[in-house]
């Protein structure tokens, strides 16, 4: 039996960017996924608190955005389809539509496209701005910047500036460009 992370105990607060550090294989991803509730933690707990009360685990999700290049996107839906279903399925941040997404996303020519036609940097760019403008107090990015070009890098910094600044922010990286705009860091070396 491997432990993957053992004794971590860490708050993430509202309002911070924090970065979860440690080489390849040690577990960050996987603590992206016990925070969202993918994955049970073995031993100890994993709590969301809000207005000073834990969030029952069964409803985590509801409270959680999520982006990382191993989550799939409906890839036989046009991009018009996937922004509609999305904000179906989870709240997108006040006064944002899906007709407002479609305008931040920065890829023209595209709303009738299939997902399954864009490039790997154009679903990544997607994947983003579905977690970073949908309406949760919990927002996960893991390799945000993966398949990012230096123009949608840019987009996305800007896209957390706008959005994340009462909110929970927790992203997991070794791409230094990741790492410059969180204010805390966890080591799970």
């Amino acid at each position: 039996f491997d432990w993957i992370f053992k004794d971590l105990n860490f708050q993430f607060l509202a309002g911070n960017r924090c970065a979860v550090l440690g080489p390849n294989g040690s577990g960050k991803s996987t603590l992206l996924k016990v925070i969202s509730g993918h994955l049970s933690p073995t031993k100890g707990k994993c709590q969301l608190i809000r207005n000073g009360q834990a969030v029952d685990p069964d409803s985590t999700y509801r409270h959680i955005a999520y982006a990382a290049p191993y989550i799939e996107l409906i890839e036989e839906f046009t991009l018009e389809e996937a922004l509609l279903f999305h904000s179906r399925l989870k709240p997108i941040m006040a006064g944002m539509t899906p007709a407002a997404l479609y305008e931040r996303l920065e890829l023209p020519k595209t709303r009738r496209k299939e997902i399954r036609f864009f490039s790997s940097g154009m679903k990544q760019r997607l994947k983003l701005a579905l977690a970073i403008c949908s309406d949760t107090p919990v927002l996960l990015l893991d390799e945000p910047t993966t398949n990012l070009d230096v123009h949608a890098v840019a987009w996305y910094k800007n896209l957390l500036e706008q959005f994340t600044a009462d909110r929970i922010v927790i992203l997991a990286s070794n791409d230094p460009a990741d790492l410059d705009v969180c204010n805390r860091q966890l080591n799970i070396l």
